[in-house]
């Protein structure tokens, strides 16, 4: 947080120990095991349920609700990960609002569906929780594959493919496994440490080896790799975020949103992290609701959501958009930065409203105007890959893929965000390395 020295309305340690304590503690805690058994009574058990294809995975919702009503829940976990390798963090990160609960009869019926998400956690923290890895590794054939990313598409990409015998190295720009579970997820969402725990419960299959501190395009390429190995699967995600152009008079005091949320995830004191007075956040998805809502966490006085469209067109969900407001955030829509000026020693950011043209569908600035006041600025306007797109088939600045996780590229798959069938979800992340690990195995064998 480099920024952090140019406004005097950025300090640290704004609230006491125990607020910090309070604010980011867990904040979906998992289901007793009475409550579990009552929300899985719920369940309707549906014959082709809509659940099912709601999720990303696919993971058989009905069999392993049935599985935690008849107290099997070792056997419930393992239906889930036999989909969803990840499923304890999709459990705590998953959308599943818009997902397989918006899909669930009870919805339809009665506006309150089965509470999925929690009865996955319950099912899956049991097993992790008892050291049990479900899945032995077949014997190995001999053929080594390479993949580029340890986030959650490569880490399901990596997972299936050991458990089917082949020896995988994974290499890691970071010197810490997990990629967006590790560094991109609010801090509130995944307490204790559990990105890193479930990776080592993860390798636990073995024939898995992360290769730290190695970067594409300055560490190896994927000609080098493909001399070494019988397959190569990119997972690395996307690496840059996209800027906003605005004009300054004075330091902008902008910082990236991601960068913000890393450092939280990785700071042991929540009380040494500054964060200003009048915290503004432009974007509208959820990189920009989790730093919206933890800069009021860490105390900032007013933090303000700026969107440039309407509040239905924010990719954020209306359960993060209501969290966000419910812990004291403002959302101002159709409004986007023009420039950033000091006055009386006060930084502010000046706006311009913005309207959709019903003749172009464009979005166009109107001449009204308005500043608010901001000593720290996050930017959330989304990410980029920045990575081989010489060398790729690319759409709209990422990788192009079939169906089955095929690149253009002979020998080569990817899945995740760098890819054009990204979805910035860690379920969808999780599904493409599956799939792309299925596909690989297919080719070879």
């Amino acid at each position: 947080m480099s920024n952090t020295k140019l406004s005097p309305g950025i300090v640290s340690s704004r609230l006491s120990k125990e607020d910090y304590l309070n604010n980011f503690s867990d904040a979906y805690p998992g289901f007793t095991n009475y409550e579990a058994k009552v929300e899985a009574d719920r369940c309707y058990f549906c014959y082709d349920a809509p659940c099912i294809s709601a999720c990303p995975t696919e993971i058989n919702i009905p069999l392993f609700i049935r599985q935690i009503s008849t107290e099997m829940e070792d056997e419930a976990a393992k239906t889930i990960f036999d989909q969803n390798i990840l499923g304890g963090m999709c459990a705590r990160v998953c959308p599943t609002e818009t997902l397989c609960e918006e899909a669930c009869v009870r919805e339809a019926a009665e506006g309150k569906p089965v509470k999925i998400g929690r009865l996955q956690r319950y099912a899956t923290d049991s097993i992790m929780e008892k050291n049990i890895h479900p899945y032995t590794r077949n014997e190995s054939n001999g053929k080594k594959i390479a993949v580029i990313g340890s986030g959650p598409a490569g880490l399901a990409c990596s997972h299936r493919l050991a458990m089917l015998g082949y020896n995988v190295e994974i290499y890691e720009s970071k010197n810490k496994p997990g990629g967006l579970n590790e560094y991109g997820i609010a801090t509130y969402k995944s307490v204790d440490d559990f990105a890193s725990k479930e990776i080592e419960w993860l390798l636990k299959i073995g024939g898995i080896q992360i290769n730290y501190n190695k970067t594409l395009g300055k560490d190896f390429s994927i000609d080098e790799l493909r001399k070494s190995y019988d397959a190569i699967f990119i997972g690395c995600g996307l690496q840059d975020t996209n800027k906003i152009s605005i004009d300054s008079s004075a330091d902008p005091l902008v910082e990236d949103a991601v960068d913000f949320i890393a450092d939280l995830r990785q700071v042991k004191d929540f009380s040494s992290l500054p964060i200003g007075r009048n915290v503004v956040v432009i974007g509208g998805g959820m990189t920009a609701i989790d730093a919206a809502v933890q800069s009021q966490l860490l105390g900032a006085e007013k933090v303000t959501i700026i969107y440039r469209r309407n509040l239905d067109n924010m990719s954020a969900s209306k359960k993060e958009q209501n969290n966000a407001t419910s812990k004291g955030v403002k959302i101002i829509t159709n409004a986007v930065p023009t420039s950033i000026y000091k006055q009386n020693g006060i930084h502010k950011l000046n706006l311009s409203y913005t309207e959709v043209d019903k003749y172009t569908g464009k979005l166009k600035e109107l001449e009204q105007t308005f500043s608010i006041e901001a000593d720290q600025i996050f930017c959330a306007i989304g990410q980029k890959f920045n990575n081989l797109l010489d060398v790729f088939k690319s759409h709209k600045g990422k990788i192009m893929i079939d169906e089955n996780c095929k690149t253009s590229v002979e020998n080569v798959w990817a899945g995740g965000d760098c890819v054009d069938k990204g979805e910035d979800l860690t379920v969808s992340a999780v599904a493409q390395g599956r799939n792309a690990a299925q596909a690989i195995h297919k080719s070879i064998f």
